[in-house]
């Protein structure tokens, strides 16, 4: 028994309301996320809230007092650099069901979202390319003394 066009249609706008009420759903349990992490060094620990911003910044037990200035500034970037990209892979994770096309319309495909496009540099780890010293540098004078160092992570 094959279904109308009518039954099909319908089904289709049934599973199009589902998703759009699921996208609300999804975009309010983000509004309140964030991510905290430290640098490798424990230096530095960053908050990101969901757009990425800087929410929170602190330096436990004062591990910075016999940091240069780059060094700060290079630990401060990695960690604020895995927080955003820890934001964004949330984001995703939170969407990737509603963009998968509608199985009562399937020839219709789904959504793509070009994550890279959204989240830029989040994604990479806040690697870009271009002139100027690179981070990757900077966290290599950081931690090259230090061999007791685990990576960033969820203090």
């Amino acid at each position: 028994m094959t279904e109308s066009m009518a039954e099909r249609i319908a089904k289709a706008r049934a599973h199009l309301e589902e998703t759009r009420a699921a996208i609300g759903r999804a975009g309010e349990d983000l509004r309140n996320t964030s991510e905290t992490v430290r640098s490798r060094d424990r230096s530095v620990e960053v908050t990101v809230g969901p757009q990425g911003e800087l929410t929170g910044l602190t330096f436990p037990d004062n591990k910075f007092g016999g940091m240069t200035g780059p060094q700060l500034a290079a630990s401060v970037l990695e960690a604020s650099d895995e927080a955003r990209r820890r934001v964004a892979e949330r984001v995703m994770e939170a969407f990737a069901p509603l963009t998968g096309p509608n199985p009562h319309a399937p020839e219709a495909g789904g959504v793509a979202i070009d994550w890279e496009q959204i989240f830029g540099s989040a994604l990479s780890g806040g690697q870009r390319t271009g002139a100027g010293r690179s981070r990757s540098r900077l966290r290599d004078e950081i931690i090259e003394d230090d061999t007791d160092v685990t990576p960033g992570g969820r203090a």
